[in-house]
């Protein structure tokens, strides 16, 4: 099976039922990609596929075939990108940071489809479980992004 992951294609040898995040963690040794609970509740495992954020503990890799997955390793294109690492750099987000490369890849997707999301829109969107409850500074990481992408939107 052949699979498009970071821009790069990787033909693969594995059943179509295996998870996505095992395919990346264990054939392709990309381990930012977390596991956490393995129900898609947690989203440690959250990746991009065509751009929209799944949890790839529960998408099995044949879902994958023909679409563009981007992890946390390959997630390095766009505006959003930059403002969203910087504002989890400036807020001091992460704690233990086990969760943050997926709650990364969700905010990154969410501002990428809503530049300027609304509270009940990020809650929606980012309903990622952080065990050091970082939640605080997360909401306040995302306003800066939003509020960096808007200055410099009005700048260009």
């Amino acid at each position: 099976m052949q699979l498009n992951i970071n821009g790069r294609t990787h033909q693969l040898d594995v059943p179509p039922d295996m998870p996505l995040l095992w395919v990346l963690r264990d054939e392709l040794k990309l381990v930012g990609t977390k596991f956490g609970c393995g129900i898609a509740a947690c989203g440690a495992c959250t990746v991009h596929i065509d751009g929209r954020a799944v949890r790839s503990c529960v998408v099995p890799v044949a879902a994958a075939v023909d679409k563009a997955v981007t992890t946390i390793e390959g997630l390095n294109a766009g505006p959003s990108v930059g403002a969203v690492q910087q504002a989890w750099i400036d807020e001091q987000v992460p704690q233990c940071g086990y969760c943050q490369s997926g709650v990364i890849m969700a905010v990154s997707a969410l501002l990428t489809a809503t530049p300027h999301p609304s509270n009940a829109e990020i809650d929606t969107a980012i309903n990622n479980i952080c065990r050091c409850g970082t939640y605080p500074r997360i909401r306040r990481a995302i306003r800066r992004a939003v509020e960096q992408l808007a200055a410099n939107n009005d700048g260009n």
